[in-house]
């Protein structure tokens, strides 16, 4: 099968029981970056050799009809450099070959930078989005932040220092000066640091420069009370572009808060 690792985004203590388990009976590792992956069993003291593969974003597509292959056979570990695989860093193509061959997949659950952030925060964690790295041109970033404007849930995002006081300049325009955010920065590390304020105060501290790797999470935007005539519209709309009723109402009634059943009627009605 497919197994896929969750490796510590820091604190080597955070590898679990499993995984030290399974690398010392690993005959094939894929790993993000072979390198990274020697010194991780290394650290481990995992003192097992097995054969690596390289497996990144720019050769994923190519070698997971290999790897799928040898997973029909023997177990196939798979490594990010550092937390999940498949969440920001590869795997998912693989995963999605391997359901397609009918290989099975399992994973062994650990360490997630977007997990560890977003309990830190002090920011609602009920409901919560993962929106990956922002684009790095500005344009396109404004244009990805608005489109997020009216959010209500919690978004935890992913950033390189050297954008960091960009993006969060252009959180504070696309999404309001005062929208609460925080960055978590070194993460399980010894320098490990939570700064929150709203986007612009964090904003004017990253100006100094900000090192180490970076989560920031976004607080969502302020619920607002649902106009149903708005939504009634939504329904018919959808219903209009061959969506069912039923299914129409359901997903307009839980983006607005709305009752199902009102809408449904309600659309019953104005057809007719």
């Amino acid at each position: 099968m497919i197994i896929l690792a969750a490796t510590p985004i820091g604190n080597l203590g955070d590898a679990s029981r499993r995984l030290v388990e399974v690398l010392g009976e690993a005959t094939v590792v894929a790993a993000e970056d072979t390198r990274v992956a020697q010194r991780l069993l290394a650290g481990l003291g995992v003192t097992n050799r097995p054969r690596l593969i390289a497996l990144h974003d720019h050769n994923e597509r190519a070698r997971a009809g290999e790897l799928v292959e040898l997973a029909r056979d023997q177990d196939v570990v798979v490594l990010s450099d550092a937390g999940m695989p498949t969440v920001s860093d590869p795997g998912f193509h693989l995963v999605e070959a391997a359901a397609a061959a009918g290989v099975a997949v399992t994973a062994l659950p650990g360490p997630s930078a977007v997990l560890t952030a977003l309990a830190v925060s002090g920011l609602p964690t009920d409901r919560f989005t993962f929106e990956g790295f922002l684009p790095r041109k500005q344009g396109e970033r404004l244009s990805t932040l608005r489109a997020l404007a009216t959010e209500t849930r919690t978004m935890v995002f992913f950033e390189s220092p050297n954008r960091i006081a960009a993006s969060l300049g252009d959180i504070a325009t696309a999404l309001g000066e005062d929208r609460r955010a925080v960055v978590a920065r070194e993460l399980t590390k010894l320098f490990e640091e939570v700064r929150r304020g709203t986007a612009t105060e964090l904003a004017t501290w990253a100006a100094e420069g900000v090192r180490g790797e970076i989560v920031i999470v976004v607080a969502g935007a302020p619920a607002r009370a649902a106009d149903p005539e708005s939504a009634l519209e939504q329904v018919l709309a959808l219903v209009a572009s061959g969506t069912r009723l039923k299914d129409a109402a359901a997903e307009v009634a839980e983006a607005t808060g709305l009752g199902k059943r009102d809408l449904y009627q309600a659309a019953l009605e104005r057809r007719g």
